[in-house]
């Protein structure tokens, strides 16, 4: 089952009650059922519901209750045999849509850290292999893995991060390195996190470990011109933009 279908009935069945589709994709999110992977998971959520609908009619998990606003479909119809197989093709078209429009951002944020990189006299390239480790960097004869998530800001001006637990524990050349690009349409800008500050907020539980899904969810905040890791208690301004952290 499509994983954005799944986490709507989810979080509605719960909630029991109708929700708009952009606090539906909030409270996934939040509980880690989704999985951001550099898209924009509002729309993404939006689409997959209203695709939903259109496609099985009566035979939806879905109903619009009202502009942008959903329930369960409580009078849901069984589909048709002979529909049963188209409809399964169309979902893994979606499902392959969302793919693409995750690898676009997240390769772009690759090139925007990588340029970065460049810039500053490191000696940068991209990995062409994914084995959890983005891009290598040297300079001064020091050796650099980096790990890049890219990701827009939802309405609350949150960004969310998934960094798979299997990466995040194996153990790479040099030193290693998160950068979280936080995708803006007018100014990007980078949190830059050294490996033992990434283990400080694992263990302070400011990034959630969503044990269920093997993963742990990296939720960023900017609130007044001040950057947040988690929650207010942790206060992360010194390392945004601060490249001078890689060294």
């Amino acid at each position: 089952m499509n994983k954005f279908r799944t986490a709507a009935i989810q979080m509605l069945l719960e909630a029991k009650q109708p929700l708009h589709y952009k606090e539906i994709t909030r409270l996934a999110l939040d509980r880690g059922i989704l999985e951001t992977d550099g898209a924009t998971p509002d729309a993404s959520m939006y689409a997959q519901i209203i695709t939903d609908i259109k496609q099985k009619g009566e035979s939806s998990d879905f109903i619009k209750i009202d502009k942008a606003t959903f329930a369960l479909n409580t009078s849901k119809k069984p589909i048709e045999a002979k529909k049963q197989k188209e409809v399964l093709e169309e979902e893994e078209v979606e499902e392959e849509k969302i793919k693409i429009d995750s690898g676009f951002i997240a390769k772009g944020g690759e090139y925007l850290v990588c340029s970065e990189l460049l810039f500053r006299e490191y000696n940068a390239s991209i990995m062409g292999v994914d084995k959890g480790i983005d891009i290598i960097a040297t300079k001064n004869n020091k050796l650099y893995s980096i790990q890049v998530k890219t990701a827009n800001a939802n309405d609350y001006k949150t960004y969310n991060f998934d960094v798979r637990k299997v990466s995040f524990e194996r153990e790479y050349a040099g030193n290693t390195f998160y950068i979280f690009v936080l995708k803006d349409k007018s100014i990007n800008k980078f949190l830059i996190l050294p490996f033992s500050e990434m283990e400080k907020k694992v263990k302070q539980k400011a990034i959630h470990d969503v044990k269920s899904y093997e993963k742990y969810r990296v939720k960023i905040d900017i609130r007044d011109d001040k950057i947040y890791l988690g929650n207010r208690e942790h206060e992360m301004s010194y390392y945004l933009n601060n490249w001078d952290i890689i060294k």
